[in-house]
């Protein structure tokens, strides 16, 4: 269950973008209107406490998965180059409301994960992190040793998702529980 007290990234300012303070955004976020929708957002860099900042504009960048957005208070480029690798954040009890068999990945965090062995379900670890800079990729834990290893989050290799039972079931390739 996702926790009101918590943040999720949904934005990485990649670069600034012109001479007026624009920056381009990477979106980490199906909901295109969180970089659209003037409004008060969050920044944050690094470990730092996220800061409020308001969103004036925005436009989404054609045929990428990227946003151009103006702030308030930023005025030039000099101001929007310090804003590089800064994370658009939300809280997460401001997540938009899902259909019945949707789900934010944010609720993957803290499964355990489980694979088909002679028919039966067995434990082989639990869900730790997420990565989605590029591809979304679900970090696992494994129980016998505790190391991490990467899964693509496709419908071929993680088949189940179980949200009430607290587990998601894994069909691995050959040889990924081995890397």
């Amino acid at each position: 269950m996702i926790k009101n007290d918590e943040w999720l990234t949904v934005g990485l300012i990649t670069s600034c973008h012109g001479i007026h303070g624009q920056v381009k955004v990477k979106s980490l976020s199906d909901f295109e209107e969180r970089f659209l929708k003037p409004g008060f957002r969050w920044l944050q860099q690094e470990k730092e406490p996220p800061s409020k900042i308001e969103l004036i504009s925005g436009f989404k960048n054609p045929g990428k998965d990227t946003f151009i957005l103006r702030f308030k208070g930023i005025k030039n480029r000099n101001h929007a180059e310090n804003l590089k690798n800064y994370k658009i954040l939300v809280k997460t009890n401001k997540l938009p409301k899902l259909k019945k068999e949707e789900f934010h990945l944010l609720e993957l965090i803290n499964l355990e994960v489980k694979i088909m062995e002679n028919e039966e379900l067995k434990i082989i670890g639990k869900v730790i992190d997420l990565e989605n800079e590029k591809n979304n990729l679900l970090v696992i834990e494994l129980s016998k040793d505790q190391k991490k290893i990467l899964v693509p989050f496709v419908n071929e290799i993680v088949p189940l998702i179980d949200l009430k039972n607290n587990f998601i079931m894994i069909k691995p390739p050959k040889g990924l529980l081995e890397l």
